[in-house]
């Protein structure tokens, strides 16, 4: 039998959000979702999903480049240390991103999953998919080990 995980996902419960700025709530996500470590500086997947909500908004496509340029140009406008944008980092970053079903690759071209709300993709693909399969091979297991 393999160790190696079929999935996983990492949740974190913080504060209530109350008066965050834009970039400071979708940094609380990336960490909730696991998608950033407490205390990391290289933080790019933050602005990588501010650019893509900001596309989705108007309904736009990007490659990865357009990406990554929209990127360094919100971490100059927040006076942010340009960490983490090599085009390499910039595919991994969009790669964990797709893997959580945040968004969605055609053509190599990158969108919010549908254009839809982060909260309805969160509850259509992550909570009701994505958990529950987890959820449901843990209780197999716990099962199978209750039967021992």
């Amino acid at each position: 039998m393999k160790e190696t995980s079929l999935s996983e996902i990492t949740l974190r419960k913080y504060e209530k959000p109350s008066e965050l700025k834009e970039r400071e709530l979708t940094k609380k996500i990336c960490l909730s979702l696991g998608l950033l470590q407490p205390g990391d500086s290289r933080d790019i997947i933050v602005d990588i999903l501010l650019v893509l909500k900001k596309a989705a908004e108007e309904k736009n496509i990007l490659t990865s480049d357009e990406i990554r340029k929209k990127a360094i140009e919100l971490r100059k406008n927040n006076n942010l240390e340009l960490k983490g944008i090599a085009e390499s980092n910039i595919r991994r970053q969009l790669k964990r991103l797709r893997d959580l079903f945040l968004i969605e690759k055609k053509a190599n071209k990158y969108h919010i999953t549908e254009f839809s709300k982060l909260s309805e993709i969160f509850d259509e693909k992550i909570e009701k998919f994505y958990i529950s399969s987890i959820v449901q091979r843990i209780k197999e297991y716990l099962n199978e080990f209750d039967k021992k």
